[in-house]
């Protein structure tokens, strides 16, 4: 099995002196091609940070976070960039869909930076709106669409690029029952037909449930990885 994320001996801390936080604390995993993880714990636990960790999005006080055999603390901020849109689909429970852009440009969005074709951009476009619940709203603007259209759409931009790993923060979390469902259906057939290996940080039982494998965090530490 390949191994795809690895975190060794991961700190951070914000703040300093008595304000300090120690918002991870030796935090070391290890995450293979095709798996469904879900990163569990309570508000304040490290889950989200670490999240932002392994997608680059923060850096360690100390430890090493190595991602496709690339160290990414040996990348400069061009060189992350770069990776990041080549190998990461990004989920956030704001959506950071861009205003302007329709639901079809949003969703083809990193497409474009990936200078992928016209035809293929179109076809994978269409083909998860679809999937989604989302046909028909391919040209209405995120202001258009309610809070569950709009993560629905995020979810597509993440998964048409075809990355490496999908990194999602609490992508349920303004949806209802039967949207959660679809979106999570859609997700485990990805992660079955085509290998995607997804990584949630999760509050939410649904997700956890659908999970492979649940990694507990608490004050920093991981305290439980469970295998299902």
């Amino acid at each position: 099995m390949k191994k795809v994320i690895e975190t060794i001996k991961v700190h951070k801390i914000f703040g300093e002196g008595e304000i300090a936080v120690h918002a991870l604390n030796d935090v070391s995993i290890q995450i293979n091609e095709g798996e469904f993880t879900a990163l569990v714990g309570p508000s304040g636990s490290g889950k989200t940070t670490l999240l932002n960790m392994i997608g680059g999005l923060d850096t360690p006080n100390s430890g090493n976070i190595i991602l496709n055999d690339q160290d990414i603390a040996e990348l400069n901020k061009s060189e992350m960039t770069n990776f990041r849109q080549k190998n990461i689909g990004f989920v956030f429970q704001a959506y950071n869909l861009i205003p302007v852009l329709s639901a079809y440009e949003n969703a083809e969005f990193i497409m474009l930076l990936q200078d992928i074709p016209t035809e293929e951009r179109k076809e994978r476009v269409y083909k998860l709106l679809k999937e989604v619940g989302l046909e028909g709203k391919e040209d209405n603007k995120p202001g258009e669409l309610s809070g569950g259209q709009q993560q629905r759409v995020a979810v597509v931009r993440a998964l048409a690029a075809k990355p490496a790993y999908i990194l999602a923060d609490e992508p349920t979390a303004n949806l209802d029952s039967t949207s959660t469902k679809d979106l999570l259906d859609l997700m485990a057939r990805l992660n079955q037909e085509e290998n995607m290996t997804f990584v949630f940080s999760t509050h939410d039982q649904r997700v956890i449930d659908r999970a492979k494998r649940v990694i507990y965090l608490d004050d920093g530490k991981i305290v439980n990885d469970e295998q299902r």
